[in-house]
């Protein structure tokens, strides 16, 4: 069996090392027409602002290396031009001699990955305009950076690369605008968390215009369609990627409107024998079954292995994604997976929406960081659709306990049963994954109802606010037309009230506010909790 396989960064080479690992008969041969494989495309953003981190680290693998450890002809600098499915042939074209050849396979996996999505905007094609896609354009940025010493740039999209790459470059001492055409920082999070990631970047000083499109690139500017000017030397286009599916759709293989290859588990296209993984394929959500087109590393590798395994009568299938994503920016990590609320609504289920502000460790710990966690659950089913978090520490760690939880169906009112690691130094007694499952729990299955920020502003009037911060607190700041009871005096001064109108209790962040909750519950009150309390409102009303 001779197996061809287009394209050798993560999904490629993972196919091919997983078919030799399970047949040292097969025949195999990868072609790609790049002259780095293997690379760390994650890394290019650190590689560009860490003098430390060096070329090789990003591609510790040769093409020789490659030969030698999986007995495999590996030819860099080979584009293949066409297929023919008929005969199972292809024509491919050595790039550094012109030479063009017909090779034969038995098995065909497509890996060409995806291409930047360029705008239509004036200037793209300027020489001080770049996008960060491979080794080699993290290369010419750094060329460009030593050999102009720019002092300013525009970033334009603020997503995961954007916004790590505005790291790396504020690190260089180069000033930053990031311009982004949506109405927030992170398209793919609720707009109630990304408050969050863009209160904290204007904090740092870097300036953030959102809901602007670019429209002209200059030698020494940017120009957006609302007339704004910004001065940059230079400018990088963050604004996703699209497949790289032509040779795929050439031959017939079905293809999404957005050009992902369509596969089945086994990662077979429609066409006998022709396979896609990585970014020029589609996923699916775990949770619902639609295609999900999340194009990173992590699943480009897991759909190579499965695809590799498969071709050579292996046992692995493809079970979807949650489309799990991380990044860093400066101190503050911003993670998400599953649906956001508006996904989910969008989709008709009927959602318990919760903010969870907890510490990712004891409080009396220098390196204890506040995060805000947003989960969104069925309340059909209990189980979670969706979670982001916000935070400078232990973000990781949650946001993968979510992701396990999901994957194998867990229910909220089974969280809190989790037999989590837990010593001061790494977690709080209730873990915050275990809190987060306890409000749910109290929300879907019991009478403790939460209502968001976003509820309560647009019904202001069919709620009583009651704040049961301490005088002081509330007398610092507080939601308008709220009345100040503190926790201490609530069973006394709630006999007071009217059990005829709606209350909403808060604290700052919500665990009092819960008990203020039961308090007004048991005597009879129909009583909201504040999601999030008083801080959450607080960042979504700054504005």
């Amino acid at each position: 069996m001779k197996i061809v396989i287009i394209g050798s960064v993560a999904a490629g080479t993972s196919v091919a090392a997983k078919a030799r690992r399970n047949n040292e008969e097969c025949e195999i041969t990868i072609y790609e027409k790049d002259s780095d494989i293997s690379y760390s495309g994650c890394g290019l953003p650190y590689y560009i602002g860490d003098s430390e981190i060096e070329r090789d680290v990003l591609t510790p693998r040769t093409d020789k290396w490659f030969e030698k450890r999986f007995n495999m002809d590996l030819k860099i600098g080979h584009e293949v031009l066409s297929i023919n499915k008929d005969n199972k042939t292809l024509v491919v074209k050595n790039l550094n001699t012109g030479e063009e050849f017909e090779d034969n396979y038995d098995k065909l996996v497509i890996a060409t990955g995806a291409s930047p999505i360029k705008p239509p905007i004036a200037g793209i094609d300027g020489k001080n305009v770049f996008f960060l896609r491979n080794v080699k354009s993290a290369d010419n940025i750094i060329e460009y950076i030593a050999s102009n010493s720019p002092k300013k740039a525009v970033i334009i999209g603020a997503g995961y690369i954007g916004l790590e790459l505005l790291e790396n470059l504020e690190n260089l001492g180069i000033e930053v605008t990031v311009v982004e055409r949506e109405d927030r920082a992170m398209s793919k999070m609720d707009k109630d968390m990304a408050v969050y990631l863009e209160d904290y970047l204007t904090k740092k000083g870097v300036n953030l215009i959102l809901g602007e499109e670019v429209t002209k690139i200059n030698e020494k500017s940017v120009e957006t369609a609302t007339g704004k000017k910004i001065d940059a030397d230079f400018a990088v286009v963050c604004t996703g990627v699209r497949p790289n599916s032509k040779l795929a759709s050439g031959i017939g293989v079905e293809v999404y409107p957005n050009g992902a290859v369509k596969v089945n588990h086994k990662l077979e296209t429609n066409i006998d024998d022709v396979y896609a993984v990585g970014d020029v394929a589609m996923a699916w959500s775990i949770i619902n079954g639609e295609p999900m087109y999340v194009p990173l590393g992590s699943t480009a590798n897991k759909m190579g292995r499965i695809c590799g395994d498969v071709i050579t009568g292996g046992h692995l299938r493809f079970k979807g994604i949650l489309g799990t994503g991380i990044f860093k920016v400066f101190d503050m990590a911003v993670a998400s997976t599953g649906m956001t609320e508006e996904q989910a609504l969008e989709r008709g289920y009927d959602v318990e929406v919760i903010h969870n502000i907890k510490p990712n460790q004891t409080a009396y710990f220098e390196t204890s960081r506040e995060m805000v966690i947003k989960a969104v659950a069925d309340r059909k089913s209990g189980k979670l659709l969706g979670v982001q978090i916000l935070g400078e520490n232990g973000v990781d760690k949650r946001m993968d306990v979510f992701v396990a939880l999901m994957s194998t169906g867990a229910t909220v009112d089974e969280f809190f049963h989790l037999d989590l690691a837990y010593a001061p130094p790494f977690s709080t007694t209730k873990d915050p994954v275990m809190y987060t499952g306890m409000i749910l729990e109290n929300a879907i299955y019991g009478k403790n109802k939460i209502l968001s920020v976003k509820e309560l502003m647009e019904n202001r009037e069919c709620y009583t606010v009651i704040d049961v911060r301490a005088s002081k607190q509330y007398d610092a700041a507080h939601i308008p037309g709220a009345i100040n009871i503190p926790l201490g005096d609530l069973r006394s001064e709630a006999l007071k009230l009217d059990k005829n109108k709606k209350y909403v209790v808060h604290c700052n962040k919500g665990v009092t506010g819960n008990a203020a909750q039961n308090v007004m519950l048991n005597l009879g009150f129909d009583c909201y909790n504040l999601s999030g309390g008083y801080k959450n409102y607080s960042v979504q009303t700054k504005n």
